[in-house]
Formats: structure tokens, C-alpha cells, sequence
């Protein structure tokens, strides 16, 4: 994600090689979503302690990261006089449209997981777990709908039915894990349906792209197949690898506001970097080392990591990081 990132801001999305790359590599922000719903074990105790838990962890680093790098954004923009023609380029109504940020895109992750939480544990709480389970194959269709409307939801709401449908098909997959070789036989499927029946589904966006079935019927096939390998196979542990799983929401919500650091650093000395491999690979090394440098630090401040101290988590066994 953060290569994928850098790699646009310079400039070279249009690289021929991007687009063959995002064609298979597109449900990687619905495996999140799919991963929370594995390793999630429902509401247990009073449903306000869990919303307020869930606040804690995905709302607040939210509106902090969004901060941070709006001011880190707007600094330059409006600090920098040879940036200041930017500032008539910008559209205010994304913020509330889609719950991005200008100077920290990518947080609209943790509104929708955080709306996507909301909705589960409420349906917990309320025992309308039958009832969901009659709905959620129905989500999909709810999404593509809302994409044909010009997805007219606020804060990226519209992505909200397919998180929803992700997280309780992870938490199907964990009570009904599949024989090794029907992942397999999944995988080749999702080849297959790419190659002849190409379809792409934008989380961020909820943007279906070319054939819906063959979006739908994909990432389903890619998420099932590939987690079921990865959970039956013997794998080695990395340890840069890990490290990085491990502390995921720090790179994630740090990532984005050291891009436009280094972004703007250098156009302020009159260098673009757009359509520059050398500082693809520079900024890449500079946002995995700071990152890595900074992790300690952040993880220490509850606002800005989401780790508080509470006296009762409701989701036991619940991963702290997206």
C-alpha cells in the first residue's frame, strides 16, 4: 500500500504496469475487513462499553490523523508562496463526501471500519443475528446500487454494506475453515474469473469497475482462497515482515503526511518529484525508516495509536490494529 501510494504521487500511475498490478491486487482493502470478521468473537457485556471502546481505537486516531496532516498539508500550501496556487484547486466537500482529508487520504478506512463495527456489534446487542445472516448476501447488491446512485452517502458510508458483507464472511470462514485444497481450487478460480470476466471492486470508493459479477465473485473467491492457504500452509516468520503487521496502524496512518513532507520539501527547493523513480525508491526507504523509528513513540500516545487502557475490552481477542 505505501509503494502503491508513493508511486502514484509521483507521478506514475499511468505507468501501463500499475494498472495490470491493481487488476490483481484490488481486494486488498477488503481483506481487512475480512480479517477483522475471522478474528472477531462478537459483543460481550453492555453495548455502550463496546461503542466506546470502538471510538477509542478507530475514531479518535481518525480525526488526529486527519488533523495532523491537514496541518502538515496546509502548512506548506499556504506557508510556501510558489504552493499557494494549489489552494484554488481544492474541493472542500470531500472532506464530509467521502471522509477523506487533503493530508492524510487514506484514514477513510477507519470511519468506514469504524461504521462497519457499529453496525455488528448493534446487531450483536440486539440478537438480530438470524436476521443478518438473510441480509448479508443481499449487500453486495445494496453496494452496486449505491454506485449506480453516485454513491450519495456521506463519509464514504456507501462502502459500508461491502464491509459489513467482508466482516461476516470472515467470521463465516473462521467457524467453517475449508480443506486446503479448495482454497487452492478458490485461487484458481478468482485466475480464472479475472482473466475472462474482468472485474474490479475500489473499497475506498465503492467503485465497481467493468464486469460487477466477476468484481463480486473474485475478491470473494481471492479472500477465501488465499486466507486459506496462507492459514494451512507451514510459513516462516519474517521478522521486518511481522514487525510491520505488528505495528500496521502507525504506518498506516503516518505514511501519508510523510509523502507530503518529502513532497513538499522538495518542491519548495523547485524539484518535483513526478515522473522520478529515484525518489520513488528514496521516499519509500524514508517512510519505512521513520515509520519504524517512530513506532515506539506514537504507540505511547492513546490518541494517536488507539491503544487506551480501558478496564473492560468487549470484543475479546479483538486485533488493535486494522
Amino acid at each position: 500500500m505505501i509503494v502503491l501510494h508513493t508511486v502514484s504521487v509521483c507521478g506514475l500511475r499511468g505507468e501501463f504496469w500499475f494498472g495490470k498490478l491493481m487488476a490483481w491486487t484490488f481486494f486488498f482493502m477488503s481483506f481487512f475487513f475480512f480479517k477483522a470478521g475471522y478474528f472477531n468473537k462478537g459483543v460481550v457485556g453492555d453495548f455502550g462499553v463496546y461503542l466506546h471502546d470502538r471510538v477509542k481505537r478507530l475514531l479518535v486516531p481518525y480525526l488526529s490523523w486527519g488533523l495532523i496532516g491537514s496541518v502538515v498539508f496546509f502548512g506548506f500550501v499556504y506557508g510556501v508562496p510558489g504552493l499557494r496556487p494549489m489552494a484554488s484547486k481544492l474541493h472542500w466537500e470531500h472532506v464530509y463526501t467521502v471522509s477523506h482529508f487533503w493530508g492524510n487520504p487514506p484514514v477513510w478506512f477507519l470511519f468506514s471500519f469504524f461504521t462497519t463495527y457499529v453496525i455488528i456489534g448493534a446487531v450483536n446487542a440486539l440478537r438480530w443475528q438470524r436476521a443478518l445472516a438473510v441480509l448479508v448476501p443481499l449487500l453486495p447488491f445494496v453496494s452496486y446500487w449505491l454506485f449506480r446512485q453516485g454513491n450519495p452517502l456521506w463519509m464514504s458510508l456507501s462502502n459500508v454494506p461491502m464491509g459489513v458483507f467482508f466482516f461476516c464472511l470472515g467470521r463465516w470462514y473462521r467457524c467453517r475453515p475449508l480443506h486446503p485444497g479448495v482454497s487452492l481450487a478458490l485461487v484458481v478460480l478468482f485466475v480464472v474469473c479475472n482473466r475472462v470476466y474482468h472485474g474490479e471492486y475500489d473499497m475506498s470508493l465503492n467503485k465497481w469497475v467493468q464486469h460487477p459479477w466477476g468484481a463480486g465473485l473474485g475478491t470473494v473467491c481471492a479472500l477465501v482462497g488465499i486466507s486459506g492457504l496462507l492459514l494451512s500452509l507451514p510459513q516462516k516468520r519474517v521478522p521486518a515482515v511481522n514487525y510491520i503487521g505488528e505495528h500496521s496502524m502507525v504506518y498506516f496512518v503516518l505514511h501519508y503526511p510523510l509523502i507530503h513532507l518529502y513532497r513538499f520539501l522538495r518542491l519548495s527547493f523547485g524539484h518535483s518529484i513526478r515522473g522520478h523513480w529515484d525518489d520513488v525508491i528514496l521516499l519509500t526507504v524514508f517512510i519505512l525508516c521513520v515509520c519504524t523509528w517512530l513506532v515506539p513513540y506514537v504507540e505511547r500516545v492513546p490518541w494517536l495509536s488507539g491503544r487506551f487502557t480501558s478496564g473492560g475490552v468487549s470484543v475479546p481477542g479483538q486485533h488493535r490494529k486494522p
